[in-house]
């Protein structure tokens, strides 16, 4: 009766599985509206062309909360014992996430509060954080599944690591080499992060096609791809003359929403897991 109780009201609930997956399409389709609608750059009284602040201070908002959000469903996910991955991959996720809604907080306060565009600060600690415990967090689910790829799907994931490579490398080259050692290296960790996210995320998508959690790790493949989509952006778009709220930045927004979705969907995924095996026992 327990158990029935339960989950009616798990089905009833505002924050069924639905409804968040709902939510999150929603914050997604608002971020796209809003960059289209008011990113255009208006002249100033200097008559230099300039995004509005409370433009940049909404995309900050919107890419903080998906982040945030992600990361309270994910660490829902480590907290739950029926986890089918492994609460540690979804604990090192959603700490992930944790540290970059936090790298953001500090990067948005940074550039406009105290109107400053350093190559360093410390949101970069918890940028290297994020990747570092998302890198850890998808290989520990490879690591978990037995990967049995057949050849046309190696061919995939090798040509997609050549063209991710070979665009990161380019991308790089057009920007100017840092005098600072300590920026040049961090410039290079995050241009092979997002690489080898892209590598990982690829093989995790060919791995959990058609299982029992596919749905999930195809979020999650899709927001480490938005997320190297925005990474390359910043990277190509940087110089003296940028600012913040270019459109496919959005695709940070999608990558937090993505990351978010693919926790929800593991979560609701697990718990009919469970229940059909509860059924099966009892019968």
């Amino acid at each position: 009766m327990n158990n029935s109780y339960e989950n009616s009201f798990l089905s009833k609930s505002i924050f069924n599985t639905q409804n968040i997956v709902l939510a999150n399409i929603g914050w997604a389709v608002l971020a796209l509206l809003y960059f289209l609608l008011f990113s255009a750059k208006v002249p100033g009284a200097d008559g230099i062309e300039s995004r509005a602040e409370w433009y940049v201070i909404g995309t900050n908002i919107f890419e903080a909360l998906a982040y945030l959000c992600a990361s309270i469903l994910c660490l829902r996910n480590w907290l739950s014992p029926q986890i089918v991955s492994g609460r540690n991959v979804w604990l090192l996720i959603g700490l992930g996430m944790l540290s970059y809604f936090v790298g953001g907080i500090i990067f948005g306060y940074t550039e406009i509060v105290l109107k400053d565009e350093p190559d360093m600060s410390v949101g970069d600690i918890f940028f290297v954080l994020t990747y570092l415990l998302l890198g850890a967090g998808m290989i520990l689910a490879v690591a978990s599944r037995r990967i049995n790829l057949e050849k046309w799907q190696w061919l995939i994931v090798l040509a997609i690591a050549v063209f991710g490579s070979l665009l990161a490398w380019w991308i790089s080259m057009q920007q100017e080499t840092s005098p600072e050692l300590l920026v040049a290296i961090l410039n290079w960790f995050y241009v092979v992060s997002d690489v080898v996210l892209l590598i990982i995320a690829t093989t995790l998508l060919l791995a959990f096609w058609g299982g029992r959690v596919s749905q999930s790790w195809r979020m999650i493949a899709a927001a480490a791809f938005s997320l190297y989509i925005a990474d390359m952006w910043f990277k190509y778009a940087q110089g003296p003359n940028y600012q913040s709220g270019e459109i496919l930045e959005v695709f940070w927004v999608f990558s937090g929403v993505l990351f978010g979705m693919g926790a929800a969907l593991e979560y609701d995924a697990s718990l009919r897991r469970t229940r059909r095996t509860s059924t099966r026992k009892r019968a």
